[in-house]
């Protein structure tokens, strides 16, 4: 694949930049809301699991300054694209890191796991795009791999579509503790399709469940024209943190 093959897209209003394929799996608003929700500061470190062309990690540390930011992602050339936008990434599976990743720990981990369970579903035409959307490591793997390279009461943080939640909430309680759910909903009067949870290593908290957060203006989508909320519009364009 040459560069003919790969567009070079603007996040963040134009803060941040990334080379994706031109076709094939594209990231969208989904790792940008994972990256809003981090409550890093300067100075820590973050490692995003399977994170693509580093969208999501890329999109925290355009945020918070000096961070320390590590990638994980098993595709060679999604893997490559990362390095290239800047994400020091290694090309791994993330149940057979290599033993340097495997000897860190990090205070934050964050993670975007494909959506849908290959068991009870179709698989996409496109190789890439069924690597990113397609499951075929257990949920319950992500989240206890995030665990082990969580340092002591640092946090994970998924996002993931909300029929997963059960799943995602049982295998958090197993190594996890202080979980908190927020559901993002499309337009007021509409069901969550997405979560992202929160959760922290060694923490003690009682689970919370917030209030949804509304994506878009108005009861439906009645023109051509953008109709995300103002605070959605801050984190998307502005690069706003995404507040539980």
């Amino acid at each position: 694949m040459t560069d003919e093959d790969l567009s070079y897209d603007a996040f963040l209003g134009g803060k941040l930049h990334l080379w994706q394929p031109a076709q094939g799996y594209r990231a969208g608003v989904d790792p940008v809301f994972l990256a809003a929700s981090v409550n890093a500061i300067p100075g820590q470190s973050v490692l995003d699991l399977g994170c693509g062309v580093g969208t999501a990690a890329l999109c925290l540390g355009a945020r918070v300054p000096d961070l320390l930011l590590q990638g994980v992602e098993r595709q060679a050339f999604y893997a490559d694209l990362a390095g290239r936008n800047g994400l020091e990434t290694e090309c791994a599976d993330l149940l057979a890191m290599p033993l340097d990743l495997r000897q860190r720990q990090f205070d934050h981990v964050i993670a975007n796991p494909p959506y849908f369970d290959r068991a009870a579903s179709v698989s996409a035409t496109d190789e890439g795009r069924e690597e990113a959307i397609g499951q075929d490591t257990a949920l319950r793997d992500w989240v206890r791999t995030a665990a082990k390279r969580l340092k002591p009461k640092g946090y994970a943080h998924f996002i993931h579509r909300v029929e997963r939640l059960p799943e995602l909430m049982a295998a958090a309680n197993e190594v996890l503790g202080s979980i908190h759910v927020l559901p993002l909903v499309p337009r007021v009067g509409r069901s969550a399709e997405l979560v992202i949870l929160r959760a922290r290593k060694e923490g003690r908290a009682a689970f919370k469940l917030f209030s949804p957060l509304i994506l878009h203006s108005g009861e439906r989508h009645v023109t051509d024209r953008e109709s995300y909320t103002p605070d959605i519009k801050a984190v998307l364009r502005d690069g706003a943190p995404l507040r539980f």
